[in-house]
C-alpha cells in the first residue's frame, strides 16, 4: 500500500484558509466602496439671507408753524435718501420737504440751491444762491426762518456754529430778509422757539437692537422737567422702567439722559414709550414710541 503524507494535507488546509481570508478582505473592500459611492451628499443648512441695506436716512429738520396767536418752530424727523453729504441732504430738505405737521409750513424760497458747505472746527458755513434771499415771512418768520437753519445743522455732532453766505459773498447776503441781517453770526443752536413736539428721542434709534442698559435721551419741554419712560415686549408687558429730569422745564426746553436697566429672557422684541406723567391724573401724555429689538 501507498503511504500518505500528512504534510500535504495540512498544506491544503493553509491555501484554504489564506484563500477565505482574501476573499473576506476583498467582500469588505467591496462592501466599503459601494457604501461610499451610495452615501448621499450632506445638504447644505437653512442659509440666512444677508440684510438687505437701508437706501434712506432720517433727518431732523425745523419748519415754522404760525397760528392766530404766535408763530414758532415745530421739529420733523424726514426719510431722505442715504448720502455721504449728510448736512446738505437736511438743508435740502428743509428746502423741498413737505412738513407733516398741521399748519406747517418752509421758510427757505423754492428754488433755492446749495451751493456749497464748508464744515471747520465745529463751523458749518452754508454758500446759498442768491434765490435765498427772496423769502417774505415779516420779521418774526425771519428770525425763526434762520433758527430754523441752523437748528437742523447744528443736530449733527460736529456742527456748533452756523454761518451765512451768498454766491460766495458774506456782504451778499448781510441784510439777510430785510429785518434780520447776518450781522451777528455765526449762530448758535436756540431751541426756545421749539414749541412741538412737546418729546422727541434721539436714542435709540427705531428698529435699534438693545441691550442693557440701554441709553435713552432726547429733548423734552414738560411740567416740572419730569420724564417718564418704561420698556415693553410684544405682548405689552413692562420689563421695566424709570424717570429722570430735563435740563429745564415748560415752558423752556431741555435735554434729558438716561440709563435703564432690563432683564431678557433670551430674544424678543418691543417697544421704549418714553412720555409726560400728567399732573391731573397721571396718564400718559406725549408719548414718543421706538420700536426696538434685543438679542
Amino acid at each position: 500500500m501507498g503511504t500518505i503524507k500528512t504534510n500535504g494535507g495540512k498544506e491544503t488546509v493553509m491555501r484554504l484558509k489564506s484563500t477565505l481570508t482574501l476573499l473576506l478582505l476583498a467582500m469588505l473592500i467591496v462592501v466599503a466602496a459601494g457604501c461610499q459611492g451610495g452615501q448621499q451628499p450632506a445638504q447644505p443648512g437653512p442659509v440666512n439671507p444677508a440684510p438687505v441695506e437701508s437706501t434712506k436716512m432720517d433727518v431732523a429738520v425745523y419748519y415754522l408753524k404760525t397760528t392766530q396767536t404766535e408763530a414758532y418752530l415745530i421739529r420733523e424727523v424726514h426719510q431722505v435718501d442715504k448720502t455721504a453729504e449728510v448736512a446738505k441732504a437736511a438743508l435740502n430738505e428743509l428746502i423741498s420737504g413737505t412738513p407733516t405737521t398741521a399748519g406747517a409750513s418752509r421758510v427757505m424760497p423754492t428754488g433755492t440751491k446749495i451751493l456749497g458747505i464748508n464744515i471747520t472746527e465745529g463751523l458749518a458755513t452754508v454758500d446759498f444762491s442768491a434765490e435765498v434771499l427772496r423769502a417774505n415771512v415779516g420779521s418774526s418768520g425771519e428770525a425763526l426762518g434762520i433758527a430754523s437753519i441752523v437748528n437742523t445743522l447744528t443736530e449733527f455732532p460736529t456742527i456748533q456754529k452756523v454761518a451765512f453766505t451768498v454766491d460766495g459773498s458774506a456782504d451778499k447776503g448781510m441784510d439777510w430778509w430785510g429785518h434780520v441781517g447776518l450781522y451777528e453770526q455765526p449762530f448758535q443752536r436756540d431751541l426756545s422757539s421749539v414749541l412741538e413736539p412737546a418729546i422727541w428721542v434721539t436714542s435709540p434709534q427705531r428698529d435699534q437692537v438693545i441691550s442693557s442698559p440701554v441709553k435713552i435721551s432726547g429733548n423734552a419741554r414738560v411740567f416740572e422737567a419730569s420724564v417718564s419712560y418704561r420698556l415693553r415686549d410684544n405682548s405689552g408687558t413692562i420689563i421695566a422702567q424709570g424717570h429722570t429730569m430735563a435740563a429745564e422745564g415748560a415752558p423752556g426746553r431741555g435735554d434729558f439722559n438716561a440709563d435703564l436697566v432690563f432683564t431678557a429672557h433670551g430674544p424678543g422684541q418691543g417697544q421704549i414709550e418714553v412720555f409726560e406723567a400728567s399732573a391731573k391724573d397721571g396718564s400718559d401724555t406725549n408719548k414718543v414710541v421706538i420700536p426696538v429689538k434685543w438679542p
